[in-house]
């Protein structure tokens, strides 16, 4: 039965599908769809508004218009629903090399000696294998009381000194927190702060607003897992430059 009441509404010229909203939603009623956000059902949105003040650019109001009643019962199966899909999970079965767990901060001193200064001045900071948040298993034993480096997947090709000036002595995770789903990055770092005693995190983004959305996932996880780990943004503009942090 539609009843007149007040309910979400989302300008699409605004949004720029950072995903903010989607974090913010507890009911689960907001997903990024073709790059924007957009109410899943209208039976799902209570009309409240808690989004509203995640959205950084001011896309998203409160108006009151004919539609569905709210329907707890609806959300509480969507939201199982949300939570039986299947995650993409941490090692394929078809044994793919990106997801085997590789330590590479074990290099003995021999192995390094004998290179070319040109070459090891040049050598890689990466301490291990794989770096995708979606493949790093929240067991990985790299992780364990690591300095953690989450770095949107853009920035290492804006950022020339990456390794010298933030990869060196941390543990990086990349990924875009615009085409991933928001949700599994949420849940996979609250499983990561819950068991691996994270030291810090260091958050680089670009400038760019869909970029916006990373350190919101990285609060909402410690939110979830009950941590509080120091955490600090730095944000990059698109011709390598630190602008922020």
């Amino acid at each position: 039965m539609k009843v007149k009441r007040k309910i979400i509404e989302i300008n699409e010229e605004l949004c720029d599908g950072c995903g903010q909203c989607v974090i913010a939603c507890a009911e689960g009623a907001i997903a990024i769809i073709d790059g924007k956000a957009k109410v899943i059902s209208d039976n799902l949105c209570d009309g409240l508004g808690a989004c509203i003040g995640d959205c950084p650019q001011g896309a998203l109001k409160i108006v009151e218009r004919e539609t569905e009643e709210f329907d707890e019962e609806a959300v509480e199966k969507h939201l199982e629903q949300q939570q039986k899909a299947v995650p993409i999970p941490d090692t394929l079965p078809c044994g793919c090399p990106s997801t085997q767990i590789q330590d590479f901060s074990t290099q003995t001193a021999c192995q390094s000696a004998n290179k070319p200064v040109t070459l090891a001045s040049e050598e890689s900071a990466l301490s291990h294998w794989p770096v995708q948040i979606r493949l790093v298993p929240p067991d990985a034993p790299f992780l364990k009381g690591a300095d953690l480096l989450v770095a949107a997947d853009c920035v290492p090709v804006a950022y020339p000194a990456l390794h010298n000036d933030f990869l060196k002595g941390r543990v990086v995770m990349i990924g875009c927190p615009k085409f991933d789903d928001k949700e599994s990055y949420v849940e996979k770092f609250a499983q990561i702060f819950k068991t691996a005693e994270i030291k810090s995190i260091t958050c680089l983004i670009m400038e760019v607003p869909c970029c916006s959305g990373l350190p919101g996932i990285l609060s909402k996880a410690m939110e979830n897992a009950g941590k509080n780990i120091p955490l600090k943004k730095i944000v990059i503009s698109n011709r390598g430059k630190i602008i922020e942090g």
